[in-house]
């Protein structure tokens, strides 16, 4: 049982460079020093000394909290100790590079995620980090550096800072400590004066670190006026790996204009079939989405251009951000995205957003899709040899009783016509009529028995049955396509409909408690695990698996599952997979809350399969906000 206090957020300061060098550990622990005489207790919890004398000595007459030792496939890590900062509890804390990425196993992948914990808990904190290091300029910074920073944190986290102190120092002095090896040893600081430390680097590294600095501050400026109206920037979603430029501009333009960011993801009947690879990088774009603070939606729907107007007009989205990969002109110079945008929508700007790889991924899916359009299947392929066999039969007995080739065409376009309705994957609906042509030549047309057709008139008759059942087949692929479409946002309506007036039935916790575990498994068909409060405290957790998906449930009862349940409710926030927070739960757990009041955690069972598709991320958020006003209604 644990119980939720209320307590003030701690305070964060960071100490902010255009480079590695510049004296920002050196500024955070002579500014600690400053408070510790001050009488403020002061801890550090992680500094990054890099064997520099100067910044050592500092580390001399402050408390140190000593590392966590973490062992990963024969490797040791030593990471920053949250647990025992949160224990120690001290009024300021001292936790050096903010962009980490900790060691596996760890609580939290980043260690900014660390610190914001640290900050939940009313700890004051001190960081550091580089102007490269901000995730909205990696684009930038990577045009200009030619290196690949991996190690990034959300604008968010630096917008939001209590204080950002600039420590700044003139490019010669600082290629000057280079030189003498006060930042590196001797053999590093020659490769980096080589590489990163170029003078033009650094000078244009200095003046993105000096406007950031001044964005900050015009930011608060315009929060303060809020007589200027708010655009809604709406940036689209995909699988490409250059789509995280397109989102990093589209954030960056949300906060020029002060506006709403929005990503939108549609989905569509492949979204099912792609492969790992493109999954996982839709992942990471989704994720980059969640850090620049995008609120992420997603649609379902064949039509992408209809999708996406149809959001925008409903939204009163102003301005939408799209990669250049989506204005490619066909070879039958068909309509492109933004063609159809601009007809549907005639008054949203949209910007296209240039990329020297952008080729190179739309070669990358056009050979996806060529693989996967090559796909059989058994279930299909005895469809197709079934029905080939019964139109053949059919044919001969036409042919027996004195109907001419124009019948036997006519069923084997038939045949065309059901084996396009029956079968899944598409290779079937264009592969067909040309079997159909082979088998009416061999066995109807003189000479039987051969591929040599003797007349033109048939060869001019078999191209018009391929083009014919050629076009029927893919009008019936869309309808099926469009069918399936249809049929999925009818049955998420039906499970939204049902689970509201469900809830507006229950009378008490409990029946609100049940009926939210029968539709989120209803929908997802996962075990789903509900932690009830209980006077603000979480209670026994209520198990529900009425399919009997797993022999022992009580694997989400474990002490390590419970602890996730409870981190999940001290800090309203969710962790399990999919997220960045323990990842090593067997669960995904989820708060259900109003506002920043917590009625309960949800745990969803993530061990049969370990995704899920941001259109069921979308229906659980929507079914657990039905879930806090009937809970919250039941309480006035």
């Amino acid at each position: 049982m644990l119980v939720l206090e209320e307590a003030r957020n701690g305070k964060l300061t960071i100490f902010f460079g255009y480079c590695a060098g510049v004296g920002k550990t050196f500024s955070m622990l002579n500014t600690a020093h400053q408070k510790s005489v001050e009488g403020v207790d002061v801890v550090i919890g992680y500094i990054e000394s890099h064997d520099r004398p100067d910044t050592q000595n500092l580390t001399y007459g402050l408390e140190k909290i000593p590392t966590k030792e973490v062992l990963y496939k024969g490797h040791h890590f030593y990471e920053f100790d949250l647990d025992k900062a949160l224990d120690r509890h001290p009024q300021l804390i001292l936790v050096d590079e903010l962009a980490h990425t900790n060691a596996p196993t760890s609580r939290h992948k980043k260690r900014y995620s660390d610190i914001e914990e640290l900050l939940r808990a009313g700890i004051d904190v001190y960081t550091t980090v580089n102007v490269q290091h901000i995730e909205s300029l990696h684009d930038v910074v990577e045009s200009i550096t030619k290196v690949k920073v991996n190690e990034r944190i959300p604008d968010y986290i630096f917008n939001d800072a209590d204080d950002v102190r600039l420590i700044d120092i003139d490019i010669n002095d600082l290629i000057e400590r280079l030189k003498q090896g006060k930042i590196y040893s001797k053999t590093q600081a020659k490769r980096a004066l080589e590489n990163f430390f170029i003078k033009d680097n650094l000078i244009a590294l200095r003046e993105i670190s000096l406007r950031k600095c001044a964005d900050r501050i015009n930011l608060y400026a315009k929060d303060e006026n809020k007589q200027f109206l708010k655009e809604k920037i709406l940036v689209c979603l995909g699988t490409s790996p250059t789509n995280q430029k397109v989102i990093r501009t589209a954030s960056k333009m949300a906060q020029a204009f002060h506006g709403e960011f929005t990503a939108l993801y549609v989905e569509n009947s492949d979204s099912q079939e792609l492969d790992s690879k493109a999954f996982q990088q839709l992942k990471k774009n989704i994720s980059l989405a969640k850090e620049l603070q995008a609120n992420i939606v997603s649609t379902y729907g064949d039509d992408i251009a209809y999708q996406i107007s149809q959001y925008a007009k409903t939204a009163g989205v102003s301005k939408l951000v799209l990669g250049r990969s989506y204005q490619k002109k066909s070879i039958f110079n068909k309509p492109t995205i933004v063609d159809k945008l601009t007809k549907l929508s005639p008054n949203l700007d949209i910007y296209i957003i240039p990329d020297n790889n952008s080729s190179k991924q739309n070669l990358n899916s056009l050979k996806y899709q060529y693989q996967n359009s090559l796909k059989f299947s058994t279930r299909d392929s005895c469809i197709s040899i079934s029905t080939l066999l019964i139109i053949t039969i059919l044919a001969y007995l036409a042919q027996i009783a004195g109907f001419d080739i124009t019948t036997i065409i006519l069923l084997y376009v038939l045949s065309s016509c059901i084996i396009g309705s029956l079968t899944l994957l598409s290779i079937y609906s264009f592969v067909i009529p040309f079997i159909n042509v082979c088998l009416i030549n061999y066995l109807f047309i003189d000479p039987k028995y051969s591929l040599e057709i003797i007349s033109s008139e048939y060869v001019v008759v078999l191209i018009v049955m391929i083009v014919v059942s050629f076009i029927i087949n893919v009008l019936n692929f869309k309808l099926k396509k469009e069918k399936n479409s249809a049929s999925l946002r009818a049955y998420s309506m039906e499970v939204l409909l049902e689970t509201s007036q469900k809830l507006q039935q229950a009378k008490t916790y409990n029946d609100i408690m049940k009926e939210t575990c029968v539709q989120l498994n209803k929908w997802l068909k996962r075990i789903i695990i509900f932690y009830p409060v209980n006077r603000k405290m979480l209670d026994k957790p209520y198990i529900y698996n009425p399919n009997n998906l797993l022999d022992d449930s009580n694997i989400f009862l474990t002490e390590k599952e419970r602890t996730v349940a409870k981190w999940v409710y001290i800090n309203n926030k969710n962790a399990g997979p999919t997220t960045s927070t323990l990842q090593e739960a067997k669960a995904l757990y989820l708060s259900i809350r109003r506002n920043d009041k917590i009625y309960g955690v949800i745990g969803i069972d993530m061990i049969s399969n370990k995704t899920l598709s941001q259109y069921e991320k979308n229906l659980i958020k929507t079914i657990l906000n039905e879930v806090s006003l009937a809970m919250d209604s039941l309480e006035r």
